[in-house]
């Protein structure tokens, strides 16, 4: 029998898979699988009316041809923002990001199916794009150049698997129009000729008159926020590289080690972690980030990690001019992890021309572990942490003691776990007191080990806090803040531990300050606010703040619990009871008896106070 030749033909390969897609499926499977249902009807039904064919379309993944460039970038423009819409109206940790690769390549037809390197290179490209994002390959970008009204940034030459030469890569702004689709650099690159005199000229100025030379420049003409006196920065989401996605934990590690790193020198006005983390996985303006963000300066960059290397590219862009101020790629053994993050903090700090105090040259200088993988298990039990659950916080505290392990001299990972420990006491999920009198022992062992560590000062704080030690808390705190001028969460903890001591209008002011530093804040932000507002008797403010608490997450307990005292002290007494209730149904087991032990109220006119309006709304 005669074989059938080989079909061959070139075609616009468009390949797109979920972001985190196993945690997601980990974390609600039936939500989930809803969820990509009815995502994955969006992208098909795009793809068809955009003239594709749908390949394949299993599990998490869609495959679709298409028979022209143009059409296939249109069909996942449409998608991205199709997609970002429904996400909106999603809890965030239910949101689904798609990514998607696009490449113009020569393929093997078999039936309905497609095979060969054009399709492979699409799949790598989707790998290497951010949850919401698209990326095109060098044959897919030719064909689009000034054809099309997207921001494309190019990535350079990237090494993909089982390819044997690179690919050029560029990224496609779905959210973002222009002139044309035409690709600018952003990562990986020194500044153009053209830019250097200007870069010379704003470092000139800084050094001259330090936060002086801010107002010289002048802010953008549209600006949000006002710029603060001092040099002010924000530090993105560093992109994961890597062909892994489950690497991300790491490259955001690197991004947060440089976030702290920045937020311990007093000269700088440093943004916090919740704010710049807004923008992992969406494309954005340097311009628009920093009117968005109400700072001067801001870095991006990427990591990439293969086996014992590591990859990181850095730059600083002025976002007022968009003037690439410093750039440098950094290839390294991935031992050498904290050298490079010391050095990139160091030359950012530089090109602002901000001077380190002693004590800040001795901080930033220092590496936190010399055992690469407990540095690793730390940030993976950080990671598990932040997911809130009783489950994950189990799996934290295994992987913590686990880098415990292996170098038991790690304040880090001994302040990580103390907060594991602390978390899981907050929650009930542990109603023991030794729970929270380990957290307490953790940070003192981690402030033994390194006494210039703020996280650890900060932790030990909430712990003197929920034991009722107040001055105590105060101090620790305050030495915290010291320590990280920056730290937002830190004028958090501080606001709220002053509404617990009676001094709620300084609380006020402290929440303002961690606001402004956070602008994206979280809405637990809002908790010290709220409290302040109670204990000053402004009530309709304070039902309007928890009010605004419990639409952002409904499951915060204090906001339904004093929300309750304050309409039963209002004398509505129907909207008290069923406040009251939902908060019954966060936690069935709460009463006065354990309400008057565990609040830590310094003064008892304070509690009772509440006590008085919990036992009008129902509670017993």
């Amino acid at each position: 029998m005669e074989q059938r030749p080989t079909e061959r033909r070139l075609a616009a390969i468009l390949s797109a898979d979920v972001e985190g897609y196993s945690r997601l499926m980990s974390d609600d499977e039936a939500a989930t699988v809803r969820t990509i249902t009815e995502y994955r009807d969006v992208i098909t039904g795009a793809v068809a009316h955009h003239g594709g064919r749908v390949v394949d379309a299993l599990g998490d993944n869609v495959l679709a041809e298409f028979s022209s460039v143009v059409t296939a970038v249109e069909c996942a423009v449409e998608v991205q923002r199709e997609l970002r819409s429904r996400n909106a109206e999603l809890p965030a940790p239910r949101q689904m990001r798609f990514r998607i690769g696009i490449n113009l390549g020569d393929i093997i037809v078999d039936g309905t199916r497609v095979y060969g390197d054009g399709v492979n290179i699409a799949a790598r490209l989707e790998s290497l794009a951010e949850g919401g994002g698209i990326c095109l390959s060098g044959t897919a970008y030719d064909q689009i150049e000034g054809k099309l009204p997207y921001a494309i940034d190019v990535l350079g030459e990237q090494t993909v698997k089982n390819i044997p030469r690179p690919v050029r890569v560029y990224r496609l702004h779905p959210e973002t129009r222009g002139a044309g689709a035409s690709a600018t650099k952003r990562r990986s690159l020194r500044p153009r000729p053209r830019y250097a005199i200007a870069a010379v000229a704003v470092l000139a100025l800084f050094a001259v008159g330090g936060w002086f030379g801010a107002r010289l420049i002048g802010a953008p003409e549209s600006a949000g926020l006002p710029l603060p006196a001092k040099p002010s920065v924000a530090v993105l989401p560093f992109a994961n590289l890597s062909q892994d996605p489950s690497q991300d934990y790491f490259s955001d590690g690197v991004t947060e080690d440089l976030i702290t790193g920045l937020s311990k020198v007093s000269g700088l006005f440093v943004i916090a972690r919740n704010s710049a983390f807004t923008y992992k996985g969406r494309p954005a303006k340097i311009s628009d980030v920093g009117r968005d963000l109400g700072v001067r300066y801001v870095v991006e960059g990427g990591v990439q990690r293969a086996g014992n290397r590591v990859r990181i590219t850095a730059q600083l862009v002025d976002a007022t001019t968009g003037y690439h101020i410093w750039a440098e790629r950094y290839d390294r053994e991935a031992n050498d992890i904290f050298a490079v993050q010391d050095e990139v903090t160091r030359q950012i700090v530089r090109a602002m021309a901000v001077r380190l105090t002693e004590t800040e040259q001795t901080r930033i200088g220092r590496a936190p572990t010399g055992v690469l993988e407990a540095y690793d298990l730390v940030l993976r039990g950080t990671d598990e942490r932040r997911r809130t659950t009783r489950e994950s916080n189990a799996e934290s505290r295994r992987l913590l003691v686990k880098a415990l392990d292996l170098d038991p001299e790690y304040a880090a990972a001994y302040t990580a776990l103390g907060w594991a420990h602390l978390q899981s006491w907050q929650f009930l999920w542990s109603t023991d007191r030794q729970t929270l009198d380990r957290a307490g022992e953790l940070a003192e062992r981690a402030i033994t080990l390194d006494p210039l560590y703020a996280n650890a000062y900060h932790l030990l704080g909430q712990v003197m806090l929920w034991r009722k030690e107040h001055e105590r808390a105060l101090s620790q705190i305050a030495r915290a803040i010291e320590l990280a001028p920056n730290d937002a969460d830190g004028f958090d903890t501080l606001a709220e531990i002053h509404g617990w001591s009676g001094t709620p209008e300084q609380g006020i002011r402290d929440v303002r300050h961690a606001m402004r530093l956070n602008p994206h804040y979280p809405f637990f932000y809002l908790w010290p606010l709220g409290h302040a507002y109670y204990l000053l008797q402004r009530r309709q403010e304070a039902l309007d703040t928890f009010a605004k608490i419990t639409d952002l997450n409904r499951n915060f307990l204090p906001a339904h619990a004093f929300r309750a005292v304050l309409l039963g002290e209002l004398g509505r007494d129907k909207e008290a009871h069923e406040a009251w209730q939902k908060a019954r149904e966060l936690s069935p087991t709460v009463t006065l008896a354990n309400l008057r032990e565990r609040l830590p109220y310094r003064r008892p006119s304070d509690l009772e106070r509440f006590l008085a309006g919990a036992h009008r709304a129902g509670m017993d």
